[in-house]
């Protein structure tokens, strides 16, 4: 998205290079220094870029980033040989993880045969691209628009859904990040919007969250009807005629990945069908494998009109997003300019990039993997820690996205501060374990294929650093 960077003080502490960080001995063959040719170490790369490198949502001051020098798999290494197993896949993007060898195929492949063309130009890898994308859409999409990333991904999807309906205003969660773009940015409903509202019409409401609820609901049953009935009363309050979308993540990501209770997303879709409102489901995170589906909607019995996707449909090796069109939605523009454009829309690169992932993540099974990770390994692994630590108050998740919430006392449930977090993170790098952390809560997201093993180390991982974690 983008930017689905960690927030609060533990995004401070994200970079910081953990001394104690251990060197895996199983990895004879990787360099374990960077490129055979680069003999700096850690110090003197991170303060190289710190030094002319202007970091996303960080004070620039005093920051000390980790520099990786190299990765396979699940694994990455840093300049001074410590590896690390990557269970943030960076910002939840290396879906496939790093180095695929079928993707750094594909994307040499295409820079072998055309490294770049304007989008005005029919390229066969782009259309093979938004064929294989539009072969795991629901029926009734036809058409994909390539973007450069998720936020602008959300920023036209937005577009097309004012332009079609011919109303303005977009309701979007609180709980919720959209990217860090124009209206992308507005429509996201944690603090990052609030320094950057410059966009107009948009709404915010509260989702279902049932361990930390705004319905005080005892019940996922409950927590459902009332968050429906409460944006249900919004649309109704902000006037229907003037809504030309609601735009939700369909499982939200950053915010703390809180799966939707059976019926709320079909629920949505009701209300939307009600008032002729453009239902957008924002797949950026959640989509390609993550939730152990192709899609994460895929789960919950909803059709939306628009789709946006990033991250996951090339494991991030290539900057790309974009939407996924209804043929409804394709076809209001046959006879109209459709008013939007990218230099880089469909850059061959990172069409090419998605044909590679696309056809290996089928071949190799791996939203299949992921589904029976989730289930049968990574989840019941996260209970046993959930039940053994008092720090974690809930855990929850699907596939393989999961959060651990942490809590400074499991009866209040007063969140563990973000500063606290930031030393438990700091702690885990130094075990060997890149984590993803952002506020109260580690997201718990390694690649889709990973293996049951790599799971195992994790967890024994996670587990040690709890054992040893003073409040």
């Amino acid at each position: 998205m983008d930017d689905m960077s960690l927030t609060s003080t533990a995004n401070e502490t994200l970079v910081e290079h953990a001394d104690a960080a251990v060197t895996d001995p199983q990895q004879p063959d990787e360099p374990t220094t960077g490129t055979p040719s680069d003999g700096r170490s850690n110090a003197e790369v991170g303060a190289d870029d710190a030094s002319v490198v202007f970091h996303s949502w960080s004070k620039q001051g005093g920051l000390k980033p980790l520099p990786l020098a190299g990765g396979r798999g699940t694994e990455v290494w840093d300049h001074d040989g410590n590896h690390y197993l990557d269970f943030s896949t960076q910002l939840v993007f290396t879906n496939m993880g790093h180095q695929h060898p079928k993707i750094i195929a594909g994307i040499t492949e295409q820079l072998n045969t055309l490294a770049t063309v304007a989008p005005a130009h029919g390229n066969a890898t782009r259309a093979e691209a938004a064929r294989l994308i539009l072969k795991r859409a629901p029926e009734g999409f036809e058409k994909v628009f390539f973007t450069a990333g998720g936020a602008d991904a959300n920023e036209n999807a937005i577009r097309m859904a004012r332009l079609v309906t011919g109303r303005d205003k977009v309701l979007s969660r609180y709980r919720s990040y959209h990217g860090n773009t124009g209206a992308a940015i507005v429509a996201t409903g944690d603090w990052r919007r609030i320094p950057n509202e410059y966009a107009t019409g948009h709404v915010h409401f509260f989702g279902p969250f049932l361990y930390r609820s705004e319905f005080w609901a005892s019940s996922p049953e409950e927590e459902c009807a009332r968050a429906l009935h409460h944006l249900e009363r919004t649309v109704q309050a902000e006037g229907p005629e003037s809504i030309a979308a609601v735009l939700l993540e369909s499982v939200p990501g950053t915010a703390g990945i809180m799966v939707p209770p059976p019926g709320y997303l079909s629920g949505v879709r009701a209300i939307c069908d009600r008032y002729g409102i453009t239902l957008i489901l924002d797949e950026v995170m959640a989509g390609f494998g993550r939730t152990g589906e192709w899609f994460a909607f895929d789960a919950h019995d909803v059709r939306p009109d628009l789709i946006t996707f990033a991250k996951g449909v090339n494991s991030g090796y290539v900057p790309v997003g974009g939407v996924i069109i209804s043929s409804e939605i394709a076809h209001a523009f046959d006879d109209r300019v459709f008013p939007g454009g990218l230099t880089y829309s469909g850059h061959p690169l990172a069409a090419g990039s998605i044909v590679a992932t696309q056809r290996a993540m089928a071949e190799e099974g791996a939203v299949e993997n992921a589904k029976r990770i989730g289930a049968d390994v990574l989840g019941p692994g996260l209970a046993e820690l959930g039940a053994k630590h008092d720090v974690i108050g809930e855990v929850r998740g699907t596939g393989v996205f999961w959060a651990l919430e942490l809590v400074a006392d499991r009866e209040t449930r007063e969140p563990l501060p973000a500063t606290t977090v930031a030393r438990l993170k700091s702690d885990i790098i130094g075990r060997g374990l890149l984590p993803f952390a952002t506020d109260n809560r580690i997201h718990v997201v390694p690649p889709i294929n990973v293996s049951d093993d790599e799971v195992a180390r994790a967890l024994a991982i996670y587990d040690e650093a709890f054992t040893a974690f003073r409040p």
